[in-house]
């Protein structure tokens, strides 16, 4: 009788553990998928306002045509991006377009002095730091539910109920990676 108690308990403890496991994965994917969708908000606030950068330095900047069509496809294809990967990749295209038209604007004092321009460059500015925060926000909600399906035990609960892990929301602007070349001669 006693054993058949503990064999009982066990069970019973296994059981709980079991639930517990699979509850704090739900939980932890879901979190994962709220900060995504935080991150998404701020690139869509993004997207959103390049138009009336182009359209505002269109007026000013009639001979960059290149750099404004550069901008307007990067964010075409920001916008048409699917996976994490494939935004992330896309993000950081539309990162050196943007860098790129910020560069060609310093060529226009009248146009940096336009109300309009300034206030849509400090919108885009505000929105960059708000898209910095939710990835890195993102990223640490996807290392901690990728931790948490790979380790032991949470791993075998993970394994039974095919948790998949997620991916990283990683920038790929190669101008952010490189060492910038000083010469003094």
């Amino acid at each position: 009788m006693i054993i058949l108690l503990i064999i009982l308990g066990i069970v019973l403890v296994l059981i709980l553990s079991f639930i517990g496991i699979y509850n704090a994965l739900i939980q932890l994917r879901n979190e994962v998928k709220n900060s995504w969708s935080q991150i998404d908000v701020q690139l869509k606030r993004r997207h959103d306002l390049i138009p009336n950068l182009v359209e505002t330095t269109k007026g000013y900047t009639s001979h960059e045509r290149q750099t404004l069509e550069n901008l307007t496809k990067a964010r075409s294809m920001a916008v048409a991006a699917q996976s994490v990967g494939e935004k992330a990749k896309a993000e950081g295209e539309l990162t050196s377009a943007i860098g790129r038209l910020m560069l060609v604007v310093e060529n226009y004092p009248d146009l940096k002095a336009n109300q309009n321009f300034l206030a849509l460059q400090e919108e885009l500015a505000s929105t960059e730091n708000k898209i910095g925060f939710a990835r890195q926000n993102y990223n640490d909600q996807v290392l901690f539910y990728n931790n948490k399906i790979q380790m032991f035990p949470s791993n075998i609960v993970a394994g039974m109920f095919t948790f998949q892990p997620e991916e990283f929301f990683e920038l790929e602007n190669k101008a952010e990676r490189e060492v910038p070349k000083v010469d003094f001669s």
